[in-house]
């Protein structure tokens, strides 16, 4: 059951759900939309700011559907689709995920979740990346869904051991990285180029085109 809110919260989350079920018109009807709004909210009930709980909602119910829909086949990019997961995905997998988007743009289709997600993203690791040009502000830690894996190419772990599930058909890799968590600045500067280093390597196992001067 949901956690009670505001009038004016729920009046938001209202707002977010026609605009879900606008983008996925055709897709999917109003009765699964709600659905999976419903199951988000359950994920971010522990927000601690309830201002941000529509935001949080939306985007992690438009990520679920967006999966969900190519799972059944009725929308794909033809591209491939990378998930990296990490326990807490306040780290190494949001420095993975901003990588891929930074070096290949809008030629992969890129998520990161977590087993067990924190409630933000570490601060020396957006330190570190806006050190390099990326701003990952917008980004949140997510939860790990069912569909993020099911609807992925390669699944990319990193550190959730038990936690990630199984699934044939799909390409899977453990990388060993340190976590950055509780790491001074220069760590996580180490930490953010050895992924720079695997994830250059995996767009190109990908045939996957990358920017040299990025």
């Amino acid at each position: 059951m949901s956690t009670p809110v505001s009038r004016e919260t729920e009046a938001k989350i209202a707002a977010e759900t026609l605009r879900l079920a606008d983008e996925f018109r055709g897709t999917f009807g109003k009765e699964s939309i709600e659905t999976v709004v419903a199951e988000a909210r359950e994920q971010f009930a522990d927000a601690k700011i309830e201002a941000y709980l529509p935001v949080l909602v939306y985007r992690f119910a438009r990520e679920v559907l967006r999966a969900t829909a190519k799972l059944g086949r009725l929308q794909h990019s033809g591209k491939p689709e990378v998930l990296f997961v990490c326990l807490r995905n306040a780290g190494r997998s949001q420095i993975a995920a901003a990588l891929v988007r930074h070096l290949a743009g809008f030629q992969v289709v890129v998520r990161s979740a977590g087993s067990m997600p924190a409630s933000e993203i570490h601060p020396s690791v957006v330190e570190a990346l806006r050190e390099v040009g990326l701003d990952i502000g917008e980004e949140f830690p997510k939860p790990l869904a069912d569909a993020f894996v099911r609807a992925a190419d390669v699944v990319i772990t990193m550190g959730c051991g038990d936690a990630c599930p199984v699934y044939p058909g799909r390409r899977y890799e453990d990388w060993d990285v340190p976590d950055p968590a509780g790491k001074p600045i220069e760590e996580v500067r180490a930490i953010r180029e050895e992924i720079r280093t695997r994830v250059t390597r995996l767009l190109a196992e990908l045939g996957v085109s990358v920017d040299p001067v990025r």
